[in-house]
């Protein structure tokens, strides 16, 4: 079982616990919605790569999925604002991961990281500081690392060599879904220190209002 697939699983097993409520009231899914797309990745991974052309072919569980629950999310977020944050973060992460590609050595005694850690956690950092939203890391973790795979194999193509791009497979997957949780997951943790350093002691109002927790109006 590859890195991807321990983590949907381990992820799996605690929102069935409970956990992660309020990372999934952000992302606005409920547990069930959680769930479903956890057993719809893990079990489109294990299905055979789909081939567009002879050079591109794209894995159900490791980039259909992901893409379906990026534009859902998306489509949910609240304002246009925070729609246009989502693009723009997921080129910026898109870039990034590219470039940490690109230069990062390829000789196995000279990486530190394996890369994909090291894209995960870029598209995660990345797609927090642009996204600015459990939302918006979310898809700009997914779809940046989507976006660096894409422009690598144009760059390749471009150079003459037929090399062939299966999108969301074999360590592909791993990188999707890694970047995905490290995003959400540092997210939630850059956001609550914030939030507790900004508010110190005192507790929050909050109430429920369009599918998300916000801060209630003091009305005169």
């Amino acid at each position: 079982m590859t890195i991807g697939l321990v983590l949907l699983v381990i992820a799996g097993i605690l929102l069935l616990f409970g956990v992660g409520q309020r990372v999934l009231d952000k992302l606005r899914l409920t547990d069930r919605q959680a769930l479903l797309f956890i057993a719809l990745i893990i079990a489109g991974g294990f299905l055979p790569d789909i081939a567009v052309t002879p050079l591109f072919a794209f894995n159900i569980g490791g980039a259909l999925i992901p893409l379906a629950l990026c534009v859902y999310l998306w489509i949910k977020a609240g304002t246009a604002k925070e729609r246009a944050r989502c693009i723009a973060a997921a080129l910026v992460t898109g870039a990034v991961v590219y470039a940490l590609g690109r230069f990062m050595p390829d000789e196995p005694e000279e990486i530190v990281i394996d890369p994909n850690w090291m894209h995960g956690l870029a598209a995660g950092v990345v797609g927090y500081l642009f996204g600015r939203s459990r939302r918006g890391a979310f898809i700009a973790g997914v779809i940046g690392v989507m976006l660096s795979s894409v422009t690598n194999a144009v760059y390749v193509w471009s150079q003459g060599v037929d090399q062939r791009l299966v999108l969301g497979g074999a360590g592909a997957f791993d990188v999707v879904v890694i970047s995905g949780l490290l995003a959400v997951l540092l997210s939630e943790l850059i956001g609550e220190l914030i939030e507790r350093a900004t508010r110190g002691n005192r507790k929050p109002a909050l109430e429920f209002k369009d599918g998300d927790f916000v801060r209630k109006e003091h009305r005169k």
